[in-house]
């Protein structure tokens, strides 16, 4: 069955259609297809197009059809060009000819634009379900491991120590900012295109608001011409998604640097590793490499549909139809990574000695800093004190805790003997008690806020 033809006499080339179906891949859409077909069976059924008896006919029809795609079930046709003819031809060889009258007012370009944006908003309650299990993981270990102090490194150079959990928390915060974009995506999702027709409208008494609330929609398209060429929420969307994979891919090299020689600061359980065909010691963190490598995936389907949509003119084109694989490949991702990630950091297990030993005095120069300033130092002129106390040290070849007192004083006589408290990294880390600060009590602060949002 084919939805056009009448005006041609030449039947489309094979080549061609095959390029021009899509069925093969809009198939996993035919819940919402069938969604929508109902809602808008009831909808020209209260304009006076169909009968009850007709429209109840088409709904007891498309019901059955669906029981046949959720079963396996569903005959596949050569004919069936995309999911909507598919789910037409199938309809009406239940019902018959008042299969057709489903159609009345309603074009391809209005309805696949709706079963995009039902299907999505299903997409985006999964996705940021299977998020606030990896954001409760993040929270979980961070609990656990509450006072580890590690190391914190900007450039890859050691910085400044920080806890484990203030680490584990920061990679929290940045999930929960995918989380807002995922609630902005879901309501610009939330508009019901269908009723515009193939652009201009429809001639009919459709109460279009009656069918947004019936597809559990926020609000109606203002305007047909653009409700049929929307596609902002698609990349709007494969954006969100694009930020997500950054995170998780950051996220994974901080892991393969924190577990791989050198540091072990952490273990990764043995069910996210992989071994080497060739050596047998080899223990590889191929969960967290195909992390970060899926992420240019993602990243790839965001600009491949900016490409595909930054040149069309107006209205709906047949370029539109290149949305769709790179939107389902997306999810397919997010999907598969997701519940992984959230599983590889439950089986983290830390090493507080490896933790503590790579822990360097320098990294307590700023306290160093610090201290003048608490003495009235501006903290210009102590930040250059300090700086060459730091050459001193690394000139005698020893630590920066280790300058004799009078070395400290040639520098600046504020330097006193209760300075030997600075070099304390449990008393640093305390010390950053502030708002977001690493110090156990702000941590716990976060800890608190976290476990709110996702209880929201």
């Amino acid at each position: 069955m084919q939805l056009w033809g009448g005006r041609f006499k030449d039947k489309p080339d094979d080549l061609m259609k095959q390029l021009n179906d899509s069925f093969r891949f809009d198939r996993r859409l035919y819940a919402a297809d069938i969604r929508g077909s109902i809602a808008y069976a009831g909808a020209i059924a209260r304009a006076g197009l169909l009968t009850d008896e007709e429209c109840q006919s088409i709904i007891d029809g498309l019901e059955q059809v669906k029981r046949e795609f959720d079963e396996g079930r569903f005959d596949v046709q050569a004919s069936d060009e995309d999911i909507h003819t598919a789910v037409e031809r199938r309809l009406t060889e239940i019902v018959g000819l008042v299969g057709g009258k489903l159609h009345t007012g309603r074009s391809r370009n209005d309805q696949v634009a709706t079963d995009l944006r039902l299907w999505l908003i299903e997409q985006i309650r999964a996705a940021q379900s299977a998020l606030a299990v990896v954001q409760a993981a993040l929270i979980d270990k961070s609990e656990a491991h509450l006072d580890l102090i590690v190391p914190g490194y900007t450039h890859l150079q050691p910085a400044q120590p920080v806890l484990f959990s203030h680490w584990l928390m920061s990679v929290f915060w940045a999930f929960e900012r995918d989380q807002e974009r995922l609630d902005d995506c879901k309501r610009r999702t939330s508009v019901c295109p269908l009723g515009s027709g193939a652009l201009a409208g429809t001639p009919f008494s459709i109460d279009r608001a009656g069918l947004a609330a019936e597809l559990d929609m926020d609000v109606v398209s203002p305007n047909s011409m653009d409700a049929v060429a929307d596609r902002d929420f698609i990349a709007e969307f494969l954006f969100a998604a694009s930020m997500i994979g950054v995170h998780i891919s950051r996220l994974a090299e901080d892991l393969i640097l924190w577990s791989g020689p050198g540091r072990r600061f952490i273990s990764i359980g043995e069910q996210y590793t992989t071994g080497s065909s060739l050596m047998p010691q080899k223990r590889n963190p191929d969960s967290l490499e195909l992390m970060r490598g899926k992420t240019g995936r993602v990243t790839g389907a965001l600009i491949g549909l900016l490409t595909m949509l930054k040149g069309l003119p107006s209205t709906y084109n047949k370029d539109l139809q290149e949305d769709k694989e790179p939107l389902f490949d997306a999810v397919d991702t997010l999907s598969m990574v997701l519940p992984v990630l959230a599983g590889v950091i439950g089986s983290l297990v830390p090493s507080p000695d490896a933790m503590r030993a790579a822990l360097d005095v320098g990294m307590l120069a700023t306290d160093l800093a610090d201290y003048l300033v608490e003495r009235g130092v501006p903290f210009r002129e102590s930040h250059s004190i300090v700086g060459h106390l730091v050459r001193r040290a690394e000139e005698r070849g020893i630590t920066l805790d280790a300058l004799p007192l009078d070395v400290l004083r040639e520098e600046s006589p504020v330097f006193d003997a209760d300075v030997a408290a600075v070099f304390d990294f449990e008393r640093a880390v305390a010390r950053r008690s502030a708002v977001g600060g690493t110090a156990p009590d702000a941590v716990r602060q976060q800890i608190a806020q976290a476990r709110a949002r996702l209880r929201r």
